[in-house]
């Protein structure tokens, strides 16, 4: 009997007959890891529990509480989903249907029929009533021409499309119950494990991205193996809706957006403004210490110099299209990024070994296309600002400048309460290096600096390939917002390619010409996107140091009136930002709107108040904090606000 060995994640390994299956593997550690397996990866690859193992791999059994137990769940659903949509819905045809990170969605054509709530909560009761059936998922390796021959008698073009692009012996389908479709897997063991499904909504998808193909209906779901982690979701996503930056962002009167202006093109309001620029303080301030130089570029640049930075290349064809101007011989683009203009700004005159390394910081206003669909408040916009810089220096100060970029991203998280994150080390394909520039040396360098430096700095890391820039690998950061939910913030990339391309060069100790490494760093990695992530994650209530109004002041009545706009005045000479409310309301109301707006002080001036010089202080949330005069609030004031700068 021949045999295989299997690696398990401790290091050990165990023999077993050829062809043995993830779930004999599970029962072989214990009865209750069968229990509630629900995928295995294999070789890095998450695999069905019932496919056969024919060779010597090393294995993870994921469970509900594994992130491949979660993928491999949730992509079972979105096979229910089809299932139910199918019996309700005769002639139904399909695109794609992945796991997302919470959740997941299928894409289909309804034809001409209108799709609504009603008809969501119909899918969802047959996805439970199929789930019940606890019908296998089997799999089946299909010949091309079988694929086409049963596509093509369901009348189903999509997968027929999406077969065209596979290679004949890399074809699979899944069945269960009445249900068949074209998929790699991998699935649950049995549809049974699911026991709580809610379908959260209905958006329109061009079929594979494309503006041109035809508008499908997606529609998203998410399920869970129990009824109470659906209702704990349910409650999350509610919170979630409440602290929805677009609302928010409209109520605070931070940020608005015009069909006249543009879609996607954000128009930071008075309060909104004032909370950005704090942030940029906060930045330059973090930057002037850490050695920045700061720089300003266009926001529109020659075609010729992205061609020769490779982003025309890579990116051309989906961004905006070139600005003519009146003479002919001349094309602009929008600045998609900032780096090519800071490789000029470098080559602006010679540099020695001694000079480097040379630190250039940008606020630069960026722009880039995208699809209608694809736009989402300020975290999915057309023109956006990175708090951007690129480091040029000798490869042997590579590890030491990344090292003071992860101190400096430390520092930006833990200032602004962000205080759970990882690191992702963004690798290129080693299946698709054509996506990329540079040779493999440079790469297998650059991957190997990263790693060093995560490890120094004791962060926590996981590799994910095919993530890397065209021109470098990269460290993305990962933080958690307060309801649990993980943002990509921040980014350093070492680059080995753009000094080539830009023939940059330094006068080394042995007085020959060199090439400087570049490192691209953005910690805020967008402003837009930075200030939506954090308004979701504070509720819009904002550290005192960065409100745009830190106080109101409340008159009782309008004979208060002008001490109101006095006390405002004297607190506006002290930095301490804010506004009188002299509206003829009562003064509850005005307590109750000014609660509404987050402001964090509210100072109630009325008889006594005028009299002493004096303002009664309520903190937002917290209530009545006594009466001060107006230094003595200064004071506390300014102990409470302290900014991290």
């Amino acid at each position: 009997m021949s045999v295989v060995r299997i690696t398990l994640p401790d290091g050990t390994s165990k023999e077993f007959p050829k062809g043995v299956k993830g779930i004999e593997i599970a029962k072989s550690i214990s009865e209750g890891l069968a229990r509630n397996a629900l995928s295995i990866e294999v070789n890095g690859e998450i695999w069905d529990l019932e496919r056969p193992i024919e060779a010597d791999s090393s294995i993870k059994i994921f469970t509900w509480n594994d992130k491949g137990g979660k993928y491999a769940f949730w992509h079972s659903s979105a096979h229910l989903l089809a299932e139910a949509l199918e019996s309700l819905y005769p002639g139904v045809k399909f695109g794609i249907g992945p796991p997302i990170e919470n959740g997941f969605y299928y894409d289909v054509d309804l034809g001409d029929r209108d799709f609504g709530d009603d008809d969501l909560l119909a899918v969802e009761k047959k996805m439970i009533e199929l789930a019940r059936q606890g019908n296998t998922f089997t799999r089946k390796d299909v010949s091309k021409k079988d694929a086409i021959a049963f596509f093509k008698t369901k009348g189903d073009e999509y997968k027929l499309e999406l077969i065209d692009g596979l290679e004949d012996g890399a074809i699979t389908f899944y069945q269960q119950g009445n249900f068949t479709d074209l998929c790699r897997g991998p699935h649950v063991p049995s549809t049974s494990v699911i026991k709580a499904v809610k379908l959260l909504s209905v958006a329109g998808a061009y079929w594979r991205g494309d503006e041109k193909n035809k508008m499908l209906t997606r529609i998203y779901g998410i399920t869970f193996p129990k009824q109470k982690e659906l209702e704990e979701y349910m409650t999350l996503l509610e919170e979630a809706k409440k602290r929805d930056h677009r609302k928010l962002g409209r109520e605070l009167e931070l940020f608005a957006f015009s069909e006249k202006v543009g879609l996607g093109l954000p128009l930071w309001l008075p309060k909104g403004t004032i909370l950005r620029e704090r942030l940029e303080q906060f930045m330059r301030k973090a930057q002037v210490r850490a050695g920045y130089d700061p720089v300003v570029t266009p926001h529109i640049g020659s075609k010729q110099l992205y061609v020769t930075s490779g982003h025309y290349e890579k990116y051309g064809k989906d961004s905006f299209q070139p600005i003519h101007t009146p003479d002919e011989s001349e094309e602009f683009l929008l600045k998609p990024m900032n780096c090519p203009h800071h490789c000029e700004i470098y080559k602006t005159k010679p540099r020695s070994y001694k000079d480097l390394p040379i630190r250039y910081a940008e606020f630069g206003t960026v722009y880039r296309y995208e699809q209608s669909g694809e736009l989402h408040g300020l975290t999915r916009v057309r023109g956006f600002t990175q708090d951007d810089a690129h480091i040029f220096c000798r490869p042997d100060q590579v590890k030491e400048e990344f090292i003071k970029v992860i101190d400096l991203v430390f520092h930006v998280f833990t200032s602004l309460g962000f205080d759970n994150y990882t690191a992702q080390v963004s690798l290129r394909d080693p299946e698709n290096k054509q996506k990329y520039i540079g040779e493999d040396h440079l790469w297998d360098r650059a991957e190997r600096e990263i790693q060093e430096a995560a490890d120094e700095r004791k962060l926590k890391t996981v590799a994910v390939k095919g993530e890397a820039a065209f021109y470098g690998p990269k460290l993305d950061f990962m933080v958690k917002d307060a309801l649990g939910r993980n943002w990509q913030l921040g980014t350093i990339q070492v680059d080995y390619q753009l000094p080539q391309r830009f023939e940059l060069e330094y006068v080394g100790s042995d007085n020959q010409k060199h090439r400087p490494v570049m490192i691209h760093r953005a910690p805020f990695g967008s402003l837009e996107r930075f200030v939506a992530i954090l308004i979701e994650h504070c509720a819009g209530n904002f550290p005192l140091w960065l409100a745009p109004e830190q106080i109101a002041v409340l008159p009782i009545s309008e004979r208060f009136n002008d001490y109101a706009h006095e006390v405002t005045n004297l607190l506006k000479n002290k930095d301490i930002r804010g506004f009188a409310d002299d509206r003829d309301e009562k003064i509850g109301r005005k307590i109750r709107d000014a609660e509404m707006k987050k402001v964090p002080f509210m100072l109630i001036v009325g008889e006594k108040e005028v009299a002493d010089r004096k303002v009664a202080v309520r903190k937002h949330g917290a209530g009545d904090q006594g009466t001060m005069e107006l230094n003595e609030f200064a004071e506390y004031f300014s102990k409470e606000s302290a900014p991290p700068f």
